[in-house]
């Protein structure tokens, strides 16, 4: 059954904006096609040591201002000094989920379908009261050869390449890794990850977190979603197409797996039998997107070395 779109989508959309206006001009076209009655938008300041900002994050503010033009109610967050990535979408959300009880959550360079807008709403629904599920994604990496009997699967990964989740589940957030020492302690990542060399590689990330070497408030919320054993939801098919990369992001600024087109999803939703982790599906996410990382240390550059001597 293709997918129907509402006259007005009833659950809160927030934005992630900041210095692209032509980017944030094509997710508003995006949203214009399912009109949200409530758009969130978290933006931050201009970089002081890049004047050019100025003007970009201005005419980003005038975008919002002018072409939501569909019956809505807009709430805005604007930085008027520049807080960084991390500060900035912390902040941000911690914002939003003092105002709403679940959102669909959208940076300025992830373009939705309109099917991401009905998947991410039924299963807010779906599983709204389940405290095991704490994200729902929108973006799928796997080969073209993946397939499964139902409409998502449940992954340790919280993809965050458009995403949606409740304040059940953000409420849970350390945004300073402040219980990273009492988890590596527990040994949180040798229960999450057998294989010695993959637990050693996101060891290492979230040693440099918790020292606040990292600009990244993607890294703390997987922590966080990993210390209170948080499942994320992974459609079968990819919603989400992330057009960023280049001098401007941030990070992932020439991945592979940006640009990746996106696939109709099939409705009503197959649900799965079980509620449990697709090892098959992570043990590729592991492999392909996290291990094929930049080395940041031995432990990544012996694992790298084990791989190609391996294969």
């Amino acid at each position: 059954m293709p997918s129907v779109t509402p006259v007005s989508f009833a659950v809160p959309v927030v934005l992630l904006v900041f210095n692209r206006p032509a980017l944030t001009a094509q997710l508003l076209e995006r949203l214009r096609a399912v009109k949200p009655a409530l758009v969130l938008v978290v933006a931050d300041g201009p970089r002081p040591d890049h004047p050019e900002e100025k003007g970009a994050c201005a005419q980003v503010r005038d975008l919002i201002k002018n072409r939501i033009d569909w019956p809505a109610t807009v709430r805005t967050d604007y930085a008027e000094t520049n807080l960084g990535l991390r500060r900035r979408v912390s902040s941000g959300l911690n914002w939003v989920f003092q105002q709403v009880e679940e959102a669909l959550i959208l940076e300025d360079d992830c373009l939705p379908s309109p099917d991401f807008f009905r998947f991410c709403a039924e299963l807010l629904d779906y599983h709204r009261q389940d405290t095991r599920v704490g994200v729902i994604a929108g973006v799928n990496f796997q080969p073209p050869s993946f397939s499964r009997p139902a409409s998502y699967y449940f992954s340790k990964y919280p993809h965050c390449w458009g995403w949606a989740t409740w304040k059940r589940a953000w409420r849970l957030f350390d945004a300073d890794a402040t219980l990273w020492p009492a988890l590596k302690r527990d040994g949180l990542l040798n229960h999450l990850f057998p294989n010695r060399l993959e637990a050693a590689y996101w060891e290492e990330i979230f040693d440099r977190v918790h020292a606040g070497k990292v600009n990244s408030w993607a890294y703390p919320w997987t922590l966080s979603c990993w210390g209170q054993s948080l499942l994320s939801i992974i459609p079968t098919v990819n919603l989400v197409t992330n057009v960023g990369g280049g001098q401007d992001a941030t990070h992932c600024a020439d991945s592979p797996f940006l640009h990746r087109p996106t696939v109709p999803m099939v409705f009503p939703l197959r649900h799965p039998a079980n509620i449990a982790v697709d090892h098959v599906a992570d043990d590729y996410c592991q492999c392909h997107i996290f291990g094929a990382a930049q080395p940041k240390g031995w432990r990544a550059r012996l694992r790298q070395f084990l791989d190609r001597a391996l294969s």
